[in-house]
């Protein structure tokens, strides 16, 4: 961009940045021979995905914490990917094919498998070109796939060391079953939504005793049909008599007993339950204790089976309907009850799930969760904020073990092979040619692919090259930090560090860095049903990517969440044009400065308040940014850059230098201390926003460049090589801090009182200085002339212990009285304030009258006297004010 441009116009330097940084390989890590290794992962977004919010936040931190390590000189590796998504993608593909009158049985798993690849190749890199979008420094040439060939062996390598040290097993277990993907779901995996039904009591006749009943309720009476028992406390006195009796399961006339079971709540309904040990988890655990057949009686698409007698082929919610008329029929369905319950829904397509048995692939949690425990409480794996340690735990004390087998042929295949001569089970790494027992080579390899989590479990060392004993292993691993969404805390984090302690004996990074979600601005999650989500391509077409990453960092809150609005992105909008003009005017007067007069000492004994103030300011800056950065607090690292730049540099630095020679005329170059403090201030304040805002601090420094040279800024070429600023080089100067302080107040005073009291801004009034010592007055007094130049007033007189003057109103702070001289418009001032303060009263009293009527109090809504409650404390605080105002006059 020219530096005539008076506004910042991202779509000119945003592509052309990208594209240098990626051509130059500028996001490769440096040799690490000498450098402290520093490596993130990226959370592989879904091939299937576009960017979203979300995505946005965290791809932003991680930029920012890759960007400032790079900058400290470490050997930086981040690591891009996509994840392949089994369900997800499997779904997109057939959904296509549906258009074309086919199904997946129709092209049959080859040819499936190979569409589904067509479509990657075709579709896979929308998402990484968007984060290309937002200016994200990724690795891009070791960007990784889960489904990729050395990914895929990673898999098999791990499946196959899990199940030799007896950690995945096959077993018959009830498991959460989505009737629209046709697989087995983990628990994580399933949603729940609290959802307002029904309680249903249903009437199961005692045999032979036709018009005696045991009375049960349910939520489910579809699910009646696979009945194998009615299960009852040993406690419950109500029904010690009928334990060990048979009933009849009314509709298909199946007999079945009574039993007892310490684990059925007798409050619960009529303190009888249904038992379904082949369509309940809870039922299925009291099947296994008192043997129960499991009937199962719904096929794998939610219909009734041939075991539901009439109803078979029936839908399950159709089932259900038809099964409470034919109760109501038999005069069995006693009564019905509005019932509030949990409801679980597939996270993918958001059908209900059903419990059903099933024979799956599981791995055994327990061992595992003590080993993910034991790193978490020697402090080896630490989340940031710290709450988070004990969500994680819990879930780790209370886990079950995994399903990871799923019905859909997108993933990877389970590497188990059966013997079709002598049944025995082979679990290689490869295919093998025959059957190690009996040498046949009639071998079929399980049906089943893996859930997606188990590969992305692998993911911090598998995209390093494991189960090779590559450079990149041995260099980046374990990651440094990973940094997610509090929402795949269970999905992810936790069997990443499990497989990362069991696999390679070593926690896969070390801090763990959760941040919070991104809402809309009613606070309600983004979705497209709700139609409330913000596209964040679109934000950075209208604001532009230092825009967007700039404010939600700036929003961002340790941990906490974010509630969003298209109009939140005008606060990133207005800094970042804040800044280019900052630059480019800096820039303009740096004309032709001569290096050598650049670089000599940033500061000396000899430089003025302001030198020694802005060096000092940001001094300290640099060190709360540092701070704040290496304990992952963002939003506090950017808002101390903000701060500084905004206020310290912009609306007072650079305005005491326009006032001391750095005259607006573009054309008028400066030289000596006030550019050497320019230039050093600038380039260590880019340095210090680069890793929040890229693009706007490349452009400006290679502007920059032009007038310091190479050899003075030592940079690699580009701002994001350079060196990060050390706190030492700005020397922090307490004596500066406070009388720069005391500089300012005495402006904000005036300025305040002008305001207040409607002076008109070009009105000259006149001022009087009254410093509590001769130190204070002689500390400041070279610097008169910028005060009365940046307040617009001029000084009648200076001294020590001086009297208040007639008509002033006064400003008072430690060191010094400020009298501001009204004269005209004092008397003006005073009648306003009270009339205002009249006006307020008056209002004020309405108020309180209503807020003390009984009636009021008793039939208003809450909010409403809440409301009147705040609007009487704001109403107060107004007053308190103007009689502030009015007593200063």
């Amino acid at each position: 961009m020219d530096l005539t441009e008076t506004r910042y116009i991202p779509s000119e330097v945003e592509d052309k940045w990208y594209s240098v940084w990626e051509e130059q390989g500028y996001f490769a890590p440096a040799p690490p021979e000498g450098k402290v290794p520093y490596s993130i992962v990226i959370p592989p977004p879904n091939v299937t995905g576009v960017l979203h919010m979300g995505h946005a936040l965290n791809n932003t931190i991680q930029d920012v914490l890759v960007r400032f390590h790079r900058m400290m000189g470490k050997s930086v590796l981040w690591i891009p990917g996509t994840d392949h998504a089994g369900i997800a993608t499997q779904n997109v593909v057939e959904k296509d094919l549906l258009q074309e009158g086919k199904t997946r049985e129709d092209l049959g798993r080859e040819d499936f498998i190979r569409r589904v690849w067509e479509w990657k190749q075709r579709h896979g890199s929308i998402i990484t070109s968007q984060l290309r979008k937002l200016g994200v420094s990724c690795d891009w040439r070791h960007e990784r796939f889960t489904m990729d060939e050395g990914l895929s062996r990673a898999v098999r390598e791990a499946f196959v060391k899990l199940y030799e040290g007896g950690l995945i097993y096959r077993g018959t277990y009830i498991v959460n079953w989505c009737p629209r993907c046709l697989t087995a779901i983990a628990d994580d995996e399933v949603e729940h939504e609290e959802k307002q039904g029904n309680l249903w009591y249903i009437q199961y006749p005692l045999k032979g005793q036709a018009r005696r009943f045991i009375a049960v309720a349910t939520t489910r009476p579809e699910t009646m049909l696979g009945d194998t028992a009615v299960a009852v406390n040993p406690e419950d006195e109500r029904y010690s008599a009928y334990v060990g009796k048979t009933l009849v399961l009314p509709l298909l006339g199946r007999e079945i007993p009574v039993i007892a079971d310490e684990h059925v709540d007798s409050r619960f309904g009529t303190g009888a339950v249904k038992v379904t040990p082949a369509h309940d988890p809870n039922d299925f655990e009291i099947g296994l204790r008192h043997n129960l057949p499991q009937v199962v009686v719904m096929t794998d698409a939610g219909r009734i089976n041939e075991n539901g007698g009439e109803f078979e082929g029936l839908d399950r919610f159709e089932a259900r309907e038809a099964v409470l008329k034919a109760l109501e029929k038999e005069k069995l369905l006693d009564r019905v009850e509005p019932h509030t319950h949990s409801v679980g829904h597939c996270y993918r397509c958001h059908t209900v799930v059903e419990p059903r048995v099933s024979e799956q692939w599981f791995v055994k949690m327990k061992p595992l969760a003590r080993l993910a425990m034991d790193a978490t409480g020697h402090d080896k794996v630490r989340f940031h904020p710290k709450r988070w340690t004990k969500v994680y735990l819990s879930w780790l004390e209370n886990v079950r073990d995994w399903c990871i087998s799923r019905q859909i042929w997108w993933g990877h295949r389970i590497p188990v092979w059966r013997c079709g001569d002598c049944e025995n089970e082979i679990v290689a790494v490869e295919a093998p040619d025959g059957c190690p027992r009996c040498g046949s080579s009639d071998l079929r390899q399980d049906e089943d692919v893996l859930d997606t989590w188990f590969s992305s479990s692998l993911w911090p060392f598998s995209t390093l090259g494991w189960p090779e004993e590559t450079r990149d292993l041995a260099t980046y691993y374990p990651t440094d930090v990973l940094v997610t969404d509090r929402g795949i805390i269970y999905f992810w984090v936790a069997r990443m560090v499990m497989m990362g302690l069991y696999i390679m004996k070593k926690e896969p990074f070390g801090d763990v860095n959760i941040h919070g979600t991104i809402l809309d601005d009613q606070g309600r999650k983004m979705s497209k049903s709700l139609g409330n989500g913000i596209d964040p391509l679109e934000m950075i077409g209208e604001f532009g990517a230092d825009a967007v990453r700039t404010s939600l960092v700036m929003l961002t809150v340790e941990g906490q969440d974010v509630k969003l609005s298209p109009t939140r992105f005008e606060m990133g909008r207005n800094f970042i044009n804040k800044v280019w003009n900052a630059g480019r005017f800096a820039l303009l007067r740096l004309g032709s400065c001569r290096r050598e007069t650049l670089a000599c000492e940033l500061v000396s004994p000899e430089d003025g308040l302001f030198e020694k103030w802005i060096v000092s300011s940001l001094g300290r800056t640099i060190k709360t940014v540092t701070g704040a950065l290496t304990e992952y607090r963002l939003n506090e690292a950017m808002k101390g850059v903000y701060d500084f730049f905004w206020n310290d540099f912009c609306d007072w630095y650079l305005e005491v230098a326009k006032r001391q020679g750095l005259a607006d005329n573009a054309a008028e170059e400066i030289s000596g201390k006030t550019a050497r403090v320019l230039l050093e201030v600038l380039w260590t304040s880019l340095r210090l926003l680069h890793p929040f805002a890229p693009f706007v601090t490349e452009e400006l420094y290679q502007h920059l460049r032009g007038i310091a040279g190479d050899e003075m800024l030592d940079d690699g070429g580009s701002i994001m090589l350079a060196e990060w600023p050390a706190a030492e080089g700005c020397p922090v100067d307490a004596e500066a801090d406070d009388n720069m302080k005391m500089f300012r107040d005495i402006v904000t005073g005036i300025r305040n009182i002008r305001q207040e009291s409607k002076v008109p801004a070009k009105e000259t009034i006149e001022v009087v200085l009254s410093f509590a010592s001769p130190e204070m007055m002689l500390a400041l007094e070279p610097y008169l002339g910028v005060v009365a130049s940046l307040a617009q007033v001029e000084i009648r007189e200076v001294g020590v212990g001086l009297p208040r003057p007639a008509l002033s109103a006064i400003s008072v702070n430690r060191d010094v009285e400020t009298y501001v001289i009204l004269g005209q418009y004092i008397e003006l001032e005073r009648e306003r304030l009270r009339k205002e303060i009249g006006k307020l009263t008056k209002y004020l009293g309405s108020i309180e009258t209503k807020l003390r009527t009984p009636q009021f109090l008793e039939r208003a809504p809450r909010e409403v006297v809440q409301s009147e409650e705040e609007r009487r404390r704001k109403t107060i605080d107004e007053i308190k004010r103007l009689e502030t105002h009015l007593e200063s006059l």
